[in-house]
């Protein structure tokens, strides 16, 4: 499988996608260090129909015009466990936000919230997979890779106000 990639402009800085041709595998940050994707590079592909789609999808959401994103994605090289959380952060609705404890309940491990933390922190696809969404049980922001201003930036773009 051939994966692919492009830079993409938005009120965060340089995102860089990366897609094969079925499917958005990442949405990196423009300082990721931490990403299975960061370091690598992909041949440079536009007019591909997924980077297409997830730029316009990110742009409405950047300009506050979408909620939800329905691009297809693939959660390539997650374990099983890893593809659970991930699957679950979909489950975290548009302006509102769970616990780490929230979404270890969701998923029936309530005591692996480090393990469930750790995962969220690996999200290969940012934004549209909602990390942004996972704060601390006491409601303040916590670790994010994308880094704490753009989480903060990221939730009040769905109107959810928390300081860093």
């Amino acid at each position: 499988m051939d994966l692919f990639e492009i830079s993409m402009d938005s009120p965060l800085g340089k995102l860089r996608l990366i897609a094969y041709d079925q499917a958005l595998v990442a949405v990196c940050w423009p300082d990721d260090e931490i990403s299975m994707f960061a370091k690598q590079k992909f041949a440079i592909k536009h007019n591909h129909p997924i980077f297409d789609l997830a730029q316009y999808q990110l742009n409405e959401y950047f300009n506050k015009k979408r909620q939800d994103f329905d691009i297809p994605l693939d959660f390539l090289g997650g374990t099983p466990f890893q593809q659970s959380v991930w699957n679950a952060l979909k489950k975290i609705l548009f302006a509102t936000t769970w616990s780490y404890s929230d979404v270890a309940s969701y998923l029936n491990h309530p005591l692996a919230i480090r393990a469930i933390g750790g995962t969220i922190g690996k999200n290969p696809l940012s934004i549209i997979i909602p990390c942004h969404r996972v704060i601390g049980k006491n409601g303040k922001l916590t670790g994010f890779a994308g880094g704490l201003d753009r989480k903060k930036y990221l939730l009040e773009i769905e109107n959810i106000r928390i300081d860093v």
